[in-house]
């Protein structure tokens, strides 16, 4: 807990490098150019309705017009990234709030990811409410927590609340951690090991650490049992972890503040919404704008060709130019009649390179049907006979995670040669086509399966094989199998991938990858059932995969009707 607070200080103008730094990213990220100039007041002590000081920065635009109020809460410091968007929205006639959220840089009490947001984001409305320069017009800013902290926000939209911009960010932990019926022990194991240890190294250090991450959390990913080692390695300063990780049941009073659902219906102001195809929570994103679309509310979203952490390179300059456009039209209503009018959704095509604007997502699709074959094709036609394909999972040499939509450095979209030739799993593969095939939705794989373990996972995986042979993933998904249905009869396993917005070229192939795990993504199963990050043992599972007239397994891939 920190005791000492920084000492506020008077409003300054940027420093000479800071405003030559503003006029380089207005130019590279093609913004609207600088107008106001603005003051930055730091370490304004803002209270907590508990006693607890939240340490705030003001942005204050040099304007007799304002134009409203933009609030940021972050947990992650208030400089860099943080500040480089306070800096863009205060030189365009913007107050900026910018705070750090309880227990992180100079704020009191103590850090629980995620649980105290909704009620320390009213109390930083109510200290705004105020302050002499607040005009009663607000917005949201910020993405991944930073979208958290909004979402908790809209659990109880203040009157002043005009508008937000939420960029990759979830509104339920619960499902963000066992929505598939694994704990997603990469992405949050590495994200705890950092908010624990990010006040402590800076700069060169902190970057160090993050380019050495997997590397040093290794042999914690393949420890038994798992939650001790998490906590070793975490400095037993994050208990929470071990609650997330060993704590599966939705209704556990654990993930009481951390599932946000309720904002989806009660938000009532325009949201813009930014996602990657290869971003963990992809599918929140998605799940958030359909809710909002039906129900009437001024919803719109882009998905680009990033991951999480690319979003702050590859998508800083649409994101940036969208939010000011965004704020023009609902907060400042200053915007020309062309924005007004923009399509609600604009995705990027993946395969193609090319961005497109459509009315909706999902658009209308029919169904392209491929069929997994004996001798490893991926076929139009059923099967009409042959022996099904095997593979074996053993948790002591678990499939590896390559890529994919993750927290960490080594997300994305790459070549899968190396997990390809695992002896534990299986690939289906097209010919070549002789026509585009566009992907445009959320694909599924059906498979006819059994296995021997009750306990087991299905990892599915859709690739694009280049005329070279490169193998490149764009949507999979896995699902922890139902343990109590019987292991000698036939199921079909339903499993539905990442929505994607992709074109497999013509003379490229379609392939389907399919494996029993993907760790560190996801926890291993062990295969005793045991509770998540308790279990002492390891036991393999084969899988079974049918793939004939009786038992047809097969993919579903959304194609475009128009």
């Amino acid at each position: 807990m920190t005791t000492t607070l920084p000492r506020p200080t008077a409003p300054t103008p940027p420093s000479l490098a800071t405003r030559a730094a503003n006029r380089l990213l207005t130019r590279l990220m093609r913004l609207p150019g600088t107008r106001d100039g603005y003051r930055v007041e730091r370490n304004i002590p803002t209270p907590a309705r508990d006693g607890a000081v939240l340490m705030t920065d003001h942005y204050a635009p040099v304007t007799d017009r304002p134009k409203g109020t933009v609030l940021v809460r972050t947990p992650y410091g208030r400089g860099f990234p943080h500040d480089l968007e306070a800096r863009v929205y205060a030189d365009r006639g913007y107050h900026v709030v910018l705070q750090s959220c309880r227990g992180t840089f100079g704020s009191t009490g103590d850090f629980c990811p995620m649980a105290n947001e909704a009620d320390d984001a009213q109390d930083a409305v109510a200290w705004l409410r105020t302050q002499p320069w607040f005009d009663g017009r607000l917005a949201t800013a910020g993405s991944s927590y930073v979208g958290w902290t909004q979402w908790a926000l809209l659990m109880d939209p203040p009157p002043e609340l005009r508008a937000c911009l939420i960029a990759v960010a979830p509104h339920d932990m619960h499902d963000a951690a066992h929505g598939s019926g694994a704990f997603r022990l990469g992405d949050f194991l590495s994200f705890a090991e950092m908010v624990v240890n990010q006040e402590r190294f800076t700069g060169l250090r902190a970057i160090a650490r993050m380019l050495t991450l997997n590397r040093r959390l290794a042999p914690v990913f393949g420890a038994l049992p798992l939650a001790d080692a998490a906590d070793a390695a975490t400095g037993h300063r994050a208990a929470w972890f071990r609650q997330w990780l060993t704590t599966p049941e939705r209704d556990d009073a654990v993930w009481d503040r951390l599932k946000l659902d309720d904002a989806l219906e009660r938000a009532d102001v325009p949201v813009r919404l930014t996602a990657g195809w290869q971003d963990l929570f992809l599918d929140q994103t998605l799940h958030q704008y359909q809710t909002l679309r039906t129900r009437g509310v001024d919803v719109s979203i882009t998905v680009g060709p990033w991951t999480h952490q690319e979003l702050g390179q590859k998508g800083m300059g649409r994101l940036l130019r969208g939010n000011l456009e965004w704020l023009e039209i609902h907060l400042a209503d200053e915007a020309p009649t062309r924005l007004r009018s923009a399509p609600p959704v604009e995705v990027y095509v993946t395969g193609q390179g090319a961005w497109r604007h459509l009315p909706q997502w999902p658009p209308a699709a029919g169904e392209t049907v491929r069929y997994l074959q004996p001798d490893g094709r991926l076929l139009a036609d059923e099967p009409s006979g042959g022996a099904p394909s095997t593979y074996l999972y053993d948790p002591a040499d678990p499939t590896p995670t390559v890529a994919g939509p993750l927290l960490t450095l080594d997300a994305g979209s790459k070549d899968n040669a190396k997990l390809e030739s695992r002896s534990d799993v299986l690939t289906f593969t097209t010919a070549p086509l002789t026509a585009p095939l566009e992907i445009v939705g959320t694909p599924v794989v059906e498979l006819a399966h059994t296995r021997n373990n009750p306990h087991a996972d299905v990892f599915v995986r859709l690739c694009d094989v280049d005329p070279k042979g490169v193998s490149r993933n764009f949507a999979e998904g896995l699902l922890r199998l139902d343990p109590t249905t019987p292991l000698d009869q036939v199921q079909t396993v339903r499993v539905q991938l990442d929505s994607c917005a992709h074109q497999v070229k013509a003379g490229h192939r379609l392939r389907l990858l399919i494996a029993g795990g993907s760790h560190p993504r996801y926890a291993r199963n062990e295969g005793t059932g045991e509770l998540p990050g308790t279990g002492t043992e390891l036991r393999p599972c084969t899988h079974t995969v049918h793939h004939d007239s009786g038992a047809v397994s097969r993919v579903i891939l959304p194609t475009p009707t128009g």
